[in-house]
C-alpha cells in the first residue's frame, strides 16, 4: 500500500506508516469502502471481521479516535476511545488485532 496514495488526512497517514513500519506492507488490510477523509477502517489479513475503525474528525489536533469491532456486533466498543495520541492508538490497535 503507498501510504501517501491514498485520499486520507495526514495524521491517518502517519497511523498507517507507523503501523507498516511495526508489522510489514501485508498485514492489514485497509476497508475500501470507507469514505470520510478523516477516517479509515483496519483489520488484519487472516480475520476481516475483527476490525478497528480510526478517525480524527471532533478530535483535538494531533489526537484519534477508535471505536473497535468484533464479529459479534453486541460487543463493539464504539465511542469510548477518544482523544488518544498516536502512541496510544499504536498500542490499542495492537491489543485488538494483533
Amino acid at each position: 500500500m503507498n501510504v501517501w496514495a491514498i485520499d486520507k488526512a495526514t495524521p491517518l497517514k502517519l497511523l498507517l506508516l507507523e503501523l507498516v513500519h511495526r508489522y510489514g506492507e501485508n498485514t492489514l488490510a485497509l476497508n475500501a469502502q470507507e469514505q470520510h477523509y478523516q477516517a479509515i477502517e483496519l483489520c488484519t489479513m487472516n480475520d476481516p471481521a475483527l476490525s478497528a475503525y480510526i478517525y480524527t474528525f471532533g478530535q483535538a489536533a494531533g489526537r484519534y479516535g477508535i471505536d473497535l469491532k468484533y464479529p459479534l456486533s453486541a460487543h463493539n466498543i464504539v465511542g469510548d476511545n477518544e482523544d488518544l495520541t498516536l502512541d496510544q492508538i499504536v498500542e490499542i490497535i495492537a491489543i485488538h488485532l494483533f
